[in-house]
């Protein structure tokens, strides 16, 4: 019995010094909590400022020649001669390919020949009418047997022709596998073609945009092959239609190309400048917070100023702030009328600790403001802020209103008005 009781009393010991180093634990993480105050977060913030904005329209689109053409024979036949190389600047009419002609040069002469003749009738019976030596049928025989020995004739010449195959129009030639020697079906492609200077570029803007665009509008277009090198143009087409699914206005403009840099196929972004500069004042595009009550951001200002009045605030969320305010009064007011019917009575107030030297914490405060046009990596703020605001843009998810802030700037989120991609 006296083993049972000790080893009782051992155990209960045991469980009151664990119990009580448990305890001695969680007193000693109290009070370290109850050192560190305030909680604090840690957030990057910019002042805001004024800058001057060009009003654009951006798009990105797709080059294309104005004139290009895969160069095909119309005629089959046998390569006799290639005179062209692979690249080449070429003239309209500068001829290409020739094909084997011999056959159908020598048909053409004979047909000739036979026009002649032909017209040696003609003329012979003309005068023998004249002299009422033959019938007018007769004439009339010679007349259309002439018109059809020419019509062989040039239709035999046209045929010829063909067979030197020539440049359509002025422009670079690509590459071309084709040699002497090789037998061309019709519609066979001999080498592409096409006209680089002008070059076209085709892009699509919202139907909004509709208004701000014009015929004969300047615009600029970049590529990122030449990400240094701005190529000039101007709007020459606005489609008259609008696509339905997407409902964008597809839009061609022409920009210069003298050094022949840019090619069909590749993709440029364009601006087009739609109005006179405006000063807006611009912040990051992270700095705003997009919620079903309106845009907001949380500003820097010292305790005491976070619960000033926001005339930008939504009617809607002032309803409800008011709302909850009532029912939180009303509370109070029934825990104060049931304390006094038990007759108990309210605390008395501490004594106010004394008045502080140092300045007061920084802590955020929640604005409701109007957001403007975007450019780039910037949006702008149309009313709720002032220029010299200091503003918190990144870390905000985690901010309420009225809570001490730490300000660490060494990263920054992006603000350029015109960013680049970064290479991989």
């Amino acid at each position: 019995m006296k083993r049972w009781l000790t080893l009782i009393g051992v155990v209960v010991v045991l469980v009151l010094v664990i119990g009580g180093l448990k305890a001695y634990g969680i007193f000693q993480l109290i009070q370290g909590f109850k050192a560190q105050g305030e909680p604090k977060f840690t957030v990057s913030t910019q002042v805001a400022a004024s800058a001057e904005w060009l009003q654009e329209l951006s798009a990105v689109g797709s080059l294309r020649a104005v004139r290009g053409v895969d160069v095909v024979s119309e005629v089959p036949g046998l390569v006799q001669n290639i005179a062209f190389k692979s690249g080449q600047e070429v003239k309209a009419g500068t001829p290409l390919v020739q094909l084997v002609a011999d056959t159908d040069i020598a048909h053409l002469h004979s047909l000739q020949a036979s026009a002649e003749l032909a017209e040696t009738n003609y003329k012979r019976d003309l005068l023998q009418f004249e002299a009422e030596a033959i019938s007018k049928s007769q004439l009339d025989t010679s007349a259309l047997t002439l018109k059809g020995a020419k019509a062989l004739a040039a239709e035999q010449a046209a045929l010829v022709a063909k067979k030197t195959i020539q440049a359509p129009f002025s422009g670079r030639l690509g590459i071309s596998t084709l040699n002497p020697g090789a037998y061309l079906n019709a519609a066979d492609k001999i080498v592409t073609l096409q006209q680089l200077d002008p070059i076209y570029v085709d892009f699509s803007l919202p139907q909004q945009a509709l208004t701000q665009l014009r015929v004969g509008q300047k615009i600029s277009a970049v590529s990122d092959s030449f990400p240094e090198q701005t190529f000039a143009g101007e709007i020459s087409v606005i489609n008259p239609i609008i696509d339905t699914d997407t409902r964008n206005v597809l839009v061609q403009a022409t920009l210069r190309n003298p050094d022949r840099k840019l090619l069909p196929g590749m993709f440029a972004s364009v601006k087009i400048v739609v109005g006179a500069p405006q000063r807006y004042l611009t912040l990051p595009q992270t700095a705003v917070t997009f919620n079903p009550y309106g845009e907001t951001v949380f500003v820097i200002v010292h305790r005491g100023e976070e619960n000033a009045a926001d005339p930008n605030k939504p009617q809607a969320l002032q309803q409800t702030e008011g709302l909850a305010k009532a029912d939180a009064d009303l509370k109070a007011e029934e825990a104060a009328k049931a304390k006094a019917a038990k007759g108990e009575k309210d605390e008395k107030p501490k004594d106010a600790a004394p008045a502080s030297t140092e300045p007061p914490p920084l802590v955020a405060r929640q604005l409701f403001i109007t957001t403007g046009p975007t450019r780039g990596d910037q949006i702008a703020i149309t009313s709720g802020l002032k220029e010299g605001d200091e503003v918190v843009t990144s870390g905000q998810l985690k901010l309420k209103n009225g809570v001490r802030i730490v300000v660490n700037n060494s990263v920054v989120p992006a603000n350029s008005p015109d960013p680049k991609p970064v290479d991989q």
